[in-house]
Order: structure tokens, then sequence, then C-alpha cells
């Protein structure tokens, strides 16, 4: 199943979506009498998609109908809007390690970034004037469906909800000056995400997804999840060594090589730039550049 927070005749919703139709989950339940979660994070914090998939299997035409708008007219949002963690992962590629003239990790290299550099597709991401270094890292990004603590790479999939789509914007004048990479990868906007969550039954293996990433058009980044140096269930564990995963965290994965600050010479984000990030299984997620 693949979910969206979605806008749709000025009310908010979250439901499963194809490429035609959006189905409001909750609505769908009250037309056939029951509940669930009012919101995507509940839904997610609260296991339901059990229910909603047994509700789904019950539902006739006219049901799915009756809750379903086409796509085209619904407005998509992150499907997750505040996460209680967005954890990130650098230096994840040997690739990427490679283009930034260093050697992978011997530890994962783990930072942060707040909830609310958070934006949806669509959304414009903001270059404030005095950033003058602005890049893109398209990424694969898990979320986290139960509380986890010192998790076995074995057992990680099963506190795995699902996957999205995740650029981790950077501001390199900041990040590289500073030395570590808080305040040049926390500016609001600095998080887009979706368009959806494809759930781990529909994206069981994620061991050798394909990624694009173009700007303007022009294809920047194409790697594989395989060419990770830790895969999604040793990222999984070894973070939840570190700290306990809560429901909704946000884990995004790393970057392949094809980022702007290592081409030569280097290729920054401008004004009206426009980025795109294709994960295999999940879907686009594009966004504009807009400088204030």
């Amino acid at each position: 199943m693949k979910l969206a927070r979605y806008r749709h005749n000025g009310e908010e919703c979250y439901g499963a979506i194809d490429q035609q139709k959006a189905l409001c989950l909750p609505r769908l339940a009250k037309h056939l009498g029951t509940q669930l979660p009012a919101g995507l994070d509940e839904f997610i914090a609260e296991g339901a998609l059990e229910k909603a998939e047994t509700l789904l299997s019950k539902a006739e035409p006219n049901d799915l109908e009756s809750a379903s708008a086409p796509l085209g007219e619904v407005t998509l949002l992150a499907p997750l809007a505040f996460p209680p963690k967005i954890l990130c992962l650098g230096r994840n590629y040997v690739d990427h390690s490679a283009e930034m003239k260093a050697a992978p990790p011997d530890e994962p290299v783990i930072f942060m970034k707040p909830h609310t550099a958070i934006i949806g597709p669509a959304e414009k991401i903001v270059k404030p004037a005095f950033v003058k270094e602005l890049d893109y890292e398209g990424e694969l990004a898990v979320v986290i469906g139960k509380k986890a603590k010192n998790v076995s790479v074995a057992e990680a999939q099963r506190v795995i909800f699902g996957y999205t789509v995740f650029n981790d914007v950077s501001a390199r004048d900041f990040q590289f000056k500073d030395g570590q990479w808080t305040r040049g990868k926390s500016f609001d906007t600095f998080a887009p995400i979706g368009p959806c969550i494809t759930t781990t039954a529909q994206l069981p293996d994620t061991s050798n997804l394909r990624l694009r990433t173009w700007v303007n058009g022009e294809l920047r980044q194409n790697a594989t999840t395989g060419k990770m140096w830790l895969n999604v269930s040793r990222i999984v564990s070894q973070l939840s060594r570190v700290m306990t995963l809560e429901p909704c965290d946000v884990i995004a994965t790393g970057t392949p090589s094809g980022v702007g600050f290592a081409m030569k010479p280097p290729r920054f984000l401008q004004n009206g730039d426009v980025v795109r990030i294709e994960i295999e299984g999940i879907g686009t997620l594009e966004n504009a550049v807009e400088e204030q």
C-alpha cells in the first residue's frame, strides 16, 4: 500500500493512493461504521495498518468510490509533518565518500534535522540570499513503525513501517565552515519528503532500488541502494544501539555521488531550479528553489 497525506476541497486527509485516485481511509472507515485514527502519524503509531487492510478487503466498489477523489484534484502534503526525529546518515555510499575525497567511515556518520525543515511535494525550497552554496541529496528514507531499542540486524525489518523519498538539502558553505553539520542542514524547508510512504508489504526488498535525481531535467544522480555501505537493516540496528527509535521517526539513509558541490566546477542550486528525485517502488518528489 502507498499512503499519503493530502488536501482535498479544503480538508486534510490521509489514505491509499495509486496513479488515479486517493482513497481517504478515515472516511471509508466511517462509511463502514467504524473508526481509524484521524492522522497518518497516529495511524502509524497505533499500528492501524492491518485494520485498514481488512476494511479495504471488505469494502464494496461503491464504498471505495464514496471515499475517493481523483489524484489530480488533491494536493499532496508531506506524509509526516511532525516526526519525533529526523535521523540522517552521511557518507553511506562509497562513491559519495570518494567524491568527498574521504574514505568510507568506520562507524555511521549520524546527524539530525528538525521537523521544521520538512516540506512536501511541490513546496518551495527556500534559499536564503546569504546561502551561496545550496545543494541537493536524493535519499531513500525509512519510516519507523514500532518503538525499538537494541534491535538486531535480523529483527530490524519488523520495526519498519515503510519507505519514502527524501532530499537532504544542504547549505555547503555553512556545513563545511562549521565542521559539524547541524546548521548547514537545518534551515527551514531543507527536508523535502514524499510523495507517499510505501509500506514494507509492498516494498519488501530495498537492497537494489534505483535512485535518480534531476536538476532542471539534467540527470545528476543515478545509482542503486545496493551501493550503500550500511544497508537498511544495519542502519536501523546501529541507530537503535544509540537511541530509542519511535513510531514515525524518519531515517534518511545517505546519498550517492553526483551532488552539486563535487562537480567540476561546482554547480549549486539557484533561484528557480527544480529538483526531482525518483526512487523505484515509491515515486517522485519534486521541489523548486526560491531565493528570499
